[in-house]
């Protein structure tokens, strides 16, 4: 594992003492999770942009798509629990 340094603000350095002592973590515990899981949130986003990009592009070349309307009917039955079949694409 390497070693990096930080610079905080006297501030922001005493909050995340608070915190972590609250959570019974060290400081360097609570800041390593801490970029771990904001790495993991951005890399996340990332990869939904690049999902929807592609996406669009798709959709651009093909004019293939969905109902707004069915696609929403679908998912709020699939939110209670029913069975329904998954909109069909259809060309724009």
């Amino acid at each position: 594992m390497s070693t990096t340094s930080l610079k905080l603000p006297d501030s922001l350095k005493e909050r995340v003492v608070k915190i972590a002592a609250n959570s019974g973590k060290t400081a360097h515990a609570f800041m390593v999770e801490a970029i771990a899981e904001h790495t993991e949130r951005v890399e996340e986003d990332s990869a939904l942009m690049a999902r929807a990009e592609a996406s669009l592009k798709h959709y651009q070349e093909t004019g293939m798509g969905y109902d707004a309307d069915e696609v929403h009917h679908y998912l709020r039955a699939k939110i209670q629990g029913l069975n329904l079949a998954k909109p069909q694409p259809i060309k724009r």
